[in-house]
C-alpha cells in the first residue's frame, strides 16, 4: 500500500490527464454531451485521450486504467458522457431511495421490540441485531468486487432483492427464529443497497464536495425521524407490522426501478458509443462460473470472519435463555468455536486464499487504518448503551411508541443535521484531521452525561443527551468518510468504503454484543432482587415482554422493581461506553494531515467527466 511518507499521492498519476479532458470539455460547444451523435463522438475523443495521456507515467499504479476493472471503467465513461442534467437526476433518484430505505429502517426500529416481544422474547431483540451487523459488516467487501467487475447497477439491483426478500419473509415469519432470520437477510440487503448508492455518490463527486453529497444524500432521515416514526405507531395501532414490511417492500422497489433505469440507459449508451468494451464469453459452464466468482469473492474467507464474530457475540445474548447458562454445552461450543475461527481465518487469508476478501496492503496505511478505528469504535461505543434505550426511554417514562422514537433518534437527526455542515467546513478549509479532533470531547461529553440524566424524571435531560451525542457523531462520520477516500484513486473507492462498513458494522455488533452480556446477566438478577416477594414468581413473564412492562400500575412495587432494574443496567452500559471513547483519539492520531483542497488543485481529480 501506499507509504504514508515518502511515495507520491496516487491522484498525481492523474494531473496531467485531468487538465487535457477538461481542456477538451471546454473547447466543446455542445455542452449536453449525452443528447446526440456528436456528442458521443466528443465523449469517445476525450475519453480515449485520457487514457492515452495517462499512458505515458506509472508510478506504480494502472493509471491509464487497463488493469481496472469493467465496473470502474463503465461509470468513468458514463460521468464522461453523460450531461449535468443526468448527473443531477441520479443524484434525485438516489436520494429518493435513501428516503425510502431510512423510512423503512426507521419504522422497522420502531416495532422490533413490539414484534419480538409478540413472540415472547424482548430479550432476543439483540440477537438480531448482532448477527446481522455481523452479516452486514462482510457484505460490502463482497459486494466492492461486484460491483467492480460487473458493474454499479447489478449489484444494486442484487441488494434490493435480498432486502425485499428479508421484508417479505419478516411479514411472513411466525417464530422469533424465523423473524431473526428474516432481519439477518433484511438488513444485509439494506447495508449493500446503501452502500452501493455511497459508491455511486462517490463516482460522480470530487474529493473536495463528496462529504457535502454525503450529508445531503444522508439527510432523508431527519424527515423519517418524524414521519417513520408515526407510520410505524399507525401500523401498531391499526394493522400490524406484516402490513408494515409488505407495504414498504412494494414501495422501495417502485422507487428503485427509474434509477436502475436511468443507469441502464446510460450503460447501453456508453456501449453503444464504445466507450467501453464489450463483455466477452467466458466459455464456462455455469457451475464454473459459480466456483470462480466464489474464489473472486473470497466466500471461504467471508464466512470465516463472519462465523467467528457471530460465535463469539450471539453466545453474550443467549446465556439468560440457556438452561445452563454460561455451562451450557452449546454455548461453551459456540465461544471456542469461535475464538479458534479467528486465527483460522487468519491463516486462510494469508497462506491458502486465491483472492483475497479482506486486502490487508490498506490497513498498512495509518489514514485508511485510522479511520476505519474511528468509525469502528464510534460504533462500538453507542451500541454498548443505545442497544436498549428505547425499550429504557418507552418502560421508565411511559412514552409512546413514537415519542420514544424521537428521543432516541434525536442522535441521529443532530449528526444528520450537523453533517453538511462539517462537510462545507471542510470543503472551504481543506483541513479535516483537526475537525475530527474536536468531535471527541463532544461526543465523551454527552455518554458521560447520561449517567446522572437517566435517574432524572425530566426525559427531555435524556434527549439532550442524544443531541450531544449526536454532535460528536456527526463529526466524526463525515471526517472519516473523507479520510478514508485521500490515499486511494477510483479503482479503490469501492474497496475503501467496504472496509469502512467492516469495521462500522463489526463495531456494533460487539458493541450490541457487550450491552446483550449487560442486559442478559445482570437485568434478570436485580429485577428479581427489586420484585416484592408476591411477585418475584411474575420475574421471567416482566422480563421478557416490554408490554408487560409498561402495563404495570404507576406507582406500584413491580414497576418501580423494573424501572430500577433498567437504570441499573443503563448505568453499566453507559459506563462500558465512556471507557471506549478515549479509543478515538488514537485513532484520529494516525491520519496524515492532509489539506483536500491543495491536493486537489496541485495533483488534479480522483474522478472524471461531469461530476460535482
Amino acid at each position: 500500500m501506499f507509504a504514508i511518507v515518502g511515495n507520491p499521492n496516487p491522484l498525481l498519476l492523474e494531473a496531467d490527464t485531468e487538465k487535457n479532458l477538461e481542456r477538451s470539455l471546454e473547447k466543446s460547444p455542445n455542452k449536453s454531451i449525452d443528447n446526440s451523435d456528436n456528442a458521443d463522438q466528443h465523449a469517445i475523443q476525450t475519453f480515449a485521450a485520457w487514457g492515452a495521456n495517462s499512458s505515458n507515467e506509472d508510478h506504480g499504479y494502472d493509471s491509464d486504467g487497463k488493469s481496472w476493472h469493467d465496473g470502474v471503467l463503465r461509470i468513468r465513461a458514463i460521468t464522461t458522457m453523460w450531461s449535468k442534467k443526468s448527473m443531477w437526476s441520479m443524484f434525485a433518484l438516489l436520494w429518493l431511495i435513501s428516503f425510502v430505505d431510512i423510512l423503512q429502517n426507521a419504522l422497522d426500529y420502531s416495532l422490533n421490540p413490539y414484534i419480538t416481544s409478540s413472540f415472547a422474547s424482548h430479550g432476543l431483540m439483540n440477537v438480531s441485531s448482532v448477527m446481522s451487523s455481523a452479516v452486514g459488516a462482510c457484505t460490502p467487501l463482497a459486494l466492492a468486487k461486484i460491483i467492480d467487475i460487473w458493474g454499479r447497477v447489478e449489484g444494486f439491483t442484487f441488494m434490493l432483492v435480498v432486502c425485499v426478500a428479508g421484508m417479505i419473509l419478516k411479514a411472513t415469519t411466525h417464530s422469533v427464529q424465523q423473524y431473526v432470520g428474516a432481519h439477518v437477510l433484511y438488513w444485509t440487503g439494506h447495508i449493500g443497497m446503501m452502500y452501493v448508492i455511497n459508491v455511486m455518490v462517490s463516482d460522480m463527486t470530487t474529493l473536495r464536495n463528496r462529504a457535502i453529497l454525503f450529508a445531503v444524500n444522508g439527510f432523508p432521515r431527519v424527515a423519517s425521524t418524524f414521519l417513520g416514526l408515526r407510520i410505524g405507531q399507525a401500523f401498531y395501532d391499526n394493522l400490524n407490522f406484516r402490513w408494515a414490511f409488505g407495504a414498504f417492500a412494494i414501495i422501495l422497489v417502485g422507487c428503485s426501478i427509474p434509477t436502475m433505469g436511468l443507469m441502464a440507459y446510460m450503460n447501453r449508451k456508453a456501449d453503444k458509443a464504445g466507450l467501453v468494451k464489450k463483455r466477452e464469453s467466458s466459455g464456462r459452464k455455469w457451475y464454473q462460473s459459480i466456483l470462480h466468482y466464489a474464489i473472486e469473492i473470497d466466500v471461504l474467507g467471508i464466512l470465516l470472519i463472519c462465523g467467528a464474530v457471530i460465535l463469539t457475540t450471539i453466545p453474550f445474548s443467549l446465556t439468560y435463555y440457556a438452561p445452563q447458562g454460561w455451562k451450557t454445552p452449546y454455548i461453551i461450543t459456540m465461544l471456542v468455536l469461535g475464538v479458534l475461527l479467528y486465527p483460522a481465518f487468519w491463516f486462510y487469508e494469508v497462506k491458502l486464499a486465491p483472492k483475497q476478501f479482506l486486502d490487508f496492503r490498506y490497513l498498512k496505511n495509518g489514514t485508511i487504518l485510522g479511520s476505519c478505528f474511528l468509525y469502528g469504535v464510534m460504533f462500538l461505543s453507542t451500541f454498548t448503551w443505545n442497544a436498549y434505550l428505547y425499550s429504557f426511554i418507552q418502560v421508565v417514562y411511559l412514552l409512546d411508541i413514537s415519542t420514544a422514537n424521537y428521543v432516541v433518534n434525536s442522535y441521529s437527526l443532530t449528526s444528520t443535521i450537523l453533517s453538511p455542515v462539517v462537510a462545507f467546513i471542510i470543503s472551504y478549509t481543506g483541513n479535516f484531521k483537526w475537525v475530527a479532533y474536536s468531535g471527541v470531547p463532544i461526543m465523551l461529553l454527552g455518554t458521560a452525561l447520561i449517567l446522572p440524566f437517566r435517574t432524572s424524571e425530566n426525559v427531555g435531560l435524556v434527549a439532550l443527551t442524544q443531541v450531544v451525542v449526536g454532535l460528536g457523531a456527526g463529526i466524526f462520520a463525515t471526517c472519516s468518510s473523507i479520510a478514508i477516500m485521500v490515499p486511494v484513486t477510483h479503482e479503490e473507492f469501492a474497496a475503501v468504503n467496504a472496509l469502512s462498513s467492516l469495521f462500522g458494522g463489526f463495531g456494533a455488533s460487539i458493541g450490541s454484543a457487550f450491552a446483550g452480556a449487560i442486559w442478559n446477566s445482570v437485568a434478570p438478577g436485580e429485577l428479581l432482587r427489586r420484585l416484592p416477594v408476591g411477585s418475584k414468581d411474575q420475574a421471567a413473564k416482566i422480563f421478557g415482554d416490554i408490554n408487560v412492562q409498561i402495563a404495570l400500575p404507576i406507582g406500584s412495587l413491580e414497576r418501580e422493581a423494573i424501572v430500577g432494574t433498567y437504570r441499573h443496567v443503563m448505568k453499566l452500559m453507559t459506563i462500558t461506553g465512556v471507557c471506549l471513547m478515549p479509543l478515538c483519539v488514537i485513532s484520529i492520531f494516525f491520519w496524515k494531515n492532509v489539506n483536500i483542497r491543495k491536493l486537489e488543485e496541485e495533483k488534479g481529480k480522483q474522478t472524471k467527466g461531469t461530476v460535482l
